[in-house]
C-alpha cells in the first residue's frame, strides 16, 4: 500500500535526479570540452555527496566529489586531467 510519505519521497528523489541531470547538461553546454563532456560519466549520490565516476568502482576508476552536481563535475575534471599527466610532472 502506498501511503502519501512513499509518493513524496519518490517524487523528491525524481525531483532531485531532474535537477542533478539539467546540473550536468549545463556544465556540459558550458564546458563542452571538458572531461565531463566528453566522457559521460557516471552521477549518483550518497548522503549528501555528489559522485561523478568513470569506472567500475572509486579504485579503478576516476572519480570527483563534491557537495553539489557542478564541485563534484569539476573535481571530476581535475582528477581526469592528473590522470593524464605523468607522475613526474605533477606538483
Amino acid at each position: 500500500m502506498n501511503n502519501g510519505a512513499t509518493i513524496y519521497n519518490r517524487r523528491r528523489i525524481i525531483d532531485q535526479t531532474l535537477m542533478a541531470m539539467q546540473e550536468v547538461e549545463r556544465y556540459c553546454a558550458a564546458h563542452p570540452n571538458s572531461p565531463v563532456a566528453i566522457r559521460h560519466p557516471k552521477l549518483s549520490i550518497r548522503g549528501r555527496t555528489f559522485i561523478v565516476l568513470l569506472g567500475p568502482n572509486i579504485e579503478e576508476g576516476i572519480a570527483g566529489f563534491g557537495d553539489t552536481v557542478p564541485a563534484a563535475l569539476r573535481a571530476f575534471d581535475l582528477q581526469y586531467s592528473r590522470s593524464l599527466t605523468p607522475p613526474a610532472d605533477r606538483d
